[in-house]
């Protein structure tokens, strides 16, 4: 692994490193937050999964979470969205290819081989967090759209391995929304049976979630709501399954880090409760 940068934040040190992935059989980057306690003791981890387009840099430079990491003494791994390369498949669209892994393992050509967010994100990533940081066996997840429904689905599916999960914004239902189904039918195939296994609301309702209440912000002003990310699909899960939720719905906010910051501190809150306890 490579450090590539370094910066004090908050007593603490916003690092980003490359590393060389097995499981996306390329090199990616990733954000690591170590708050001023990690000289100390071990501490929570809580992962952050970024939506469609981005990298690791926009949740690390926009969303402010530093400032309660190191007050609540956690510390913060922002992954890259997808593998990324001359050798990556990619698409001339902003929603499918390099920016837009969804946090899955494609099963189809020419996708499969470097395509393996899912198991990067549950296997590898945590194993390298735990092996080259002060970090102890409790985490949690959260994200963005493309990034919360990543994240909805890796606890969902990973119970044993997830004290807690919030979401700003997620695609809850993508096997039934167009951003879902042009990426899995690109990238699991045309069996609708196989998208399932990441759609949160089918999930959810496959299997309930007994954790620390699921945490959703959702802004009312956003353009993607009605068409893409429609969560009373989710509140219906939860309510079917009888699963702890909490979906908050905000007047005014949009899609954007705006939003994300605003909230940021009450996700971060969320967490510690969950992982400190």
């Amino acid at each position: 692994m490579e450090r590539i940068s370094r910066q004090a934040c908050f007593g603490g040190w916003q690092e980003v490193y490359r590393l060389a992935s097995s499981s996306l059989a390329s090199s990616t980057t990733v954000g690591v937050y170590l708050p001023p306690q990690a000289e100390h003791r071990r501490l929570p981890v809580l992962y952050w999964l970024s939506g469609l387009t981005c990298t690791e840099q926009n949740f690390i430079t926009k969303a402010g979470a530093q400032r309660y990491a190191a007050e609540h003494g956690l510390i913060l791994v922002a992954p890259d969205t997808s593998p990324r390369g001359d050798g990556v498949a990619d698409a001339d669209r902003y929603d499918l290819g390099q920016g837009a892994g969804f946090y899955l393992n494609a099963s189809e050509a020419p996708w499969a081989r470097h395509y393996r967010m899912y198991d990067y994100i549950v296997d590898e990533l945590p194993a390298w967090v735990e092996r080259h940081f002060p970090a102890n066996d409790r985490r949690g997840i959260s994200g963005h759209s493309m990034g919360g429904h990543g994240a909805l689905v890796i606890a969902l599916r990973n119970p044993g391995r997830y004290r807690s999960v919030s979401a700003f914004a997620p695609i809850v239902a993508p096997a039934q929304v167009p951003w879902g189904e042009l990426a899995f039918s690109t990238y699991l195939g045309a069996r609708q049976e196989s998208w399932l296994d990441y759609d949160a609301t089918a999930l959810l309702k496959r299997q309930p979630w007994r954790q620390h209440p699921i945490l959703v912000d959702q802004g009312e002003a956003d353009d993607f709501l009605e068409t893409q990310l429609q969560p009373e699909r989710l509140r219906e899960a939860a309510a079917a399954s009888d699963s702890p939720l909490h979906l908050r719905l905000h007047p005014g906010y949009d899609h954007s880090y705006y939003f994300i910051a605003s909230f940021i501190g009450e996700h971060l809150a969320h967490h510690a409760a969950a992982l400190q306890d």
